[in-house]
């Protein structure tokens, strides 16, 4: 089966398109959205109109670069949640009148489903290797950050979840307490990897099971910061480095401490990572040298598909056009999704 599908994300401020057919990935445009930065965080309003903007000349620009015309599409999908109502609207409107203009099939992705994906992207110069089922995927963002047993392609079952931040929101509050820019993770990431993580020592929590807690952790940096400022301070200025290399070695130490639980009681020996936490280098090493050390597959897509990108929603979507989960032009954008209840509407 070699359907031909537009996919349509637009869950936050990056407006993207992309074809794949067969499995293959043939394009993947990304519009970003600059002008957040200077709010220290995204901008609901703003967002929502320069998809607005955007969303024309970026499907323009897709179905060019795959070498395709409207006509040969088989399907249209778009993201439907999670993420903010008024973003997520503009492609899901976009998605159903395109539909309706042309005819074609009409596929929802949830946004999480195809963060779990990305390690099956694939483009005609790009075959990596694949995870088997049954895989465990860690995935981080701003937004969640979740423990994943996927059993098949659209089939996943969640085994822990954060109860109240997710780390990279930890990463970004964190970057903020240090006067670092927005979005903060990548400049921690950054000065990561001249600093020292074991400089500074930081809260770690205790939480049962599989589950994640990274509000603490940030009440323990605050503190931290603030009593060391009192003493000096030029304190944030003269440590920079050490601090990042602290806290990211903290945050990546508490999502490898749940993982390596998952490997242990399921016994699944493949994992990948997703989200936008994970084109963090500190989690990727750590990822790579977990493998090696306890003879686990790991699987670690390109940094460019970790990110909120088009050609992941392409690839959720290839997989159930496979198994004929199709929408109707009833399906509308849904601010809060979680995969939990995704996947129990689906059975």
């Amino acid at each position: 089966m070699n359907p031909t599908i537009l996919a349509i994300e637009s869950s936050c401020d990056d407006t993207s398109a992309a074809v794949i057919r067969g499995g293959e990935v043939l394009s993947n445009c990304i519009a970003s959205q600059k002008i957040h930065e200077q709010y220290g965080g995204v901008v609901p309003e703003l967002a929502s109109r320069s998809h607005q903007q955007n969303i024309v000349p970026v499907v323009h620009q897709a179905l060019n670069e795959a070498g395709v015309t409207v006509s040969d599409i088989s399907a249209v999908a778009c993201t439907v949640g999670p993420g903010l109502l008024g973003s997520l609207l503009v492609g899901v409107s976009f998605a159903k009148g395109f539909a309706l203009a042309h005819g074609c099939k009409l596929i929802e992705v949830n946004h999480l489903h195809a963060h779990v994906l990305a390690s099956f992207i694939e483009t005609p110069t790009y075959k990596p290797a694949k995870p088997q089922f049954p895989f465990l995927c860690l995935l981080v963002s701003g937004g969640n950050t979740q423990l994943i047993l996927a059993h098949d392609y659209n089939r996943m079952e969640i085994l822990g979840a954060t109860i109240d931040d997710a780390a990279g929101e930890a990463f970004d509050k964190c970057a903020k307490l240090m006067g670092l820019p927005y979005p903060g993770g990548p400049h921690i990431d950054r000065l990561a990897q001249e600093g020292n993580p074991c400089a500074f020592t930081f809260n770690k929590p205790q939480i049962a099971g599989f589950d994640y807690s990274f509000s603490g952790f940030k009440t323990s940096v605050l503190y931290f910061l603030q009593k060391e400022i009192a003493k000096n301070p030029n304190f944030v200025a003269q440590n920079v480095p050490d601090l990042c290399a602290s806290i990211q070695h903290r945050i990546v130490g508490m999502l490898l401490h749940k993982l390596h639980k998952a490997v242990q009681a399921t016994g699944v020996k493949h994992i990948t990572i997703g989200g936008g936490v994970a084109a963090n280098s500190g989690l990727r090493s750590a990822i790579h040298e977990y493998g090696e050390t306890y003879g686990v597959a790991t699987y670690l897509p390109p940094r460019m598909y970790t990110t909120d990108n088009a050609a992941m929603i392409a690839v959720a979507a290839y997989y159930k056009y496979v198994s004929g989960e199709f929408a109707s032009q009833t399906m509308n954008a849904r601010a809060r999704f979680p995969l939990s209840e995704y996947f129990a509407e689906k059975s």
